[in-house]
């Protein structure tokens, strides 16, 4: 796949260590197709993972004129993956398609994230010459993730009742709590 140029230095731009600033000011698009096994910590996060499966991903750049003209860095992100994770309901594996698509608005440092960061709609992220894409989209990835994976339809009949002789009976063996109060009543009369 071909990378964009930037028209000034005449490079192709890398998402392994792009050049943000560059890149949005070309109106810079980089677009990818990587195995899932290449994104190690979203890996550690998923069940079984295959060869097979792989995380699409598309990089566009611009440069905003924000209210007073001042120029605003910013990178839309669009990412599709299938991830298998282990179904909660059944226990069996279950292969979860996964959409990102956010916009990140870059700034010059950190301080100035931190300041922006309680009062902004916006991610911001702090501008870089070496910015990792790979890394953001592995983060985004991550935070994707479902907190309770479920097939829509488990493959097997999951059983929702569960019984327990040695725990039934243990329980049979035990007088109820509020038996006393029931002795209490019929000492006082009532009935």
């Amino acid at each position: 796949m071909r990378k964009p140029m930037d028209k000034e230095a005449g490079k192709a731009f890398s998402a392994d260590h792009l050049d943000v600033w560059a890149f949005a000011q070309a109106g810079g698009q980089l677009a990818g197709r990587d195995q899932l096994l290449k994104y190690e910590r979203l890996v550690l996060d998923t069940q079984a993972p295959r060869a097979d499966l792989f995380v699409d991903w598309q990089a566009e750049g611009s440069v905003r004129k924000a209210p007073g003209g001042v120029a605003q860095v910013w990178l839309q992100l669009r990412v599709h993956a299938t991830v298998p994770l282990q179904c909660q309901r059944c226990l069996a594996p279950v292969d979860v398609p996964l959409v990102v698509e956010r916009a990140f608005r870059f700034v010059a440092d950190e301080a100035t994230a931190d300041a922006l960061d309680e009062g902004c709609e916006e991610d911001l992220l702090v501008l870089s010459h070496r910015f990792d894409l790979r890394a953001l989209i592995e983060d985004e990835l991550i935070l994707a993730l479902p907190l309770v994976p479920l097939h829509d339809h488990c493959p097997e009949v999951v059983p929702m009742v569960s019984t327990d002789p040695d725990f039934d009976a243990a329980g049979a063996d035990k007088p109820h709590p509020f038996a006393a109060l029931a002795g209490l009543r019929k000492d006082h009369g009532e009935k």
